[in-house]
């Protein structure tokens, strides 16, 4: 088990990966990204920030919950099952899905509700699996 102070470490170096992440993409996906990590944060308050394969993202109780990226045209959030993309199947309608992925084009952002929707579920499925 991690100490206390290399988790503290390890979540201000990930603080400063997502920030400088942040700070090197256009002002339309910057804007569009931080929208996003707004909104994964209202959804799962206790999750903590990462950095993982060069893109940012949350952990909850120890687990990869959501990460995020942003590409030329879209951003992307991962990992969504097919679980939950059926789920908010209507929602999600006009948005690119792949396996695990669900794109979000730059020039149409996600309501921040959505995004927290898909957050709320992803928590609830990493919950049921611990359990199980």
């Amino acid at each position: 088990m991690a100490s206390s102070s290399s988790l503290k470490h390890n979540a201000k170096q990930a603080g400063v990966q997502v920030r400088a992440y942040l700070a090197s993409l256009p002002p339309d996906a910057r804007r569009h990204l931080k929208k996003i990590r707004e909104a994964i944060r209202a959804a799962a308050p206790g999750a903590v920030e990462g950095f993982s394969y060069g893109i940012p993202g949350f952990r909850l109780e120890g687990r990869p919950l959501v990460s995020y990226a942003a590409w030329k045209r879209h951003s992307s959030l991962y990992p969504m099952t097919a679980a939950i993309r059926r789920a908010h199947a209507a929602e999600l309608e006009g948005y690119e899905m792949s396996k695990g992925t669900i794109r979000f084009p730059l020039t149409k952002p996600p309501p921040a509700a959505l995004v927290r929707r898909l957050v709320k579920a992803r928590v609830a499925e990493l919950r049921r699996k611990a359990k199980a």
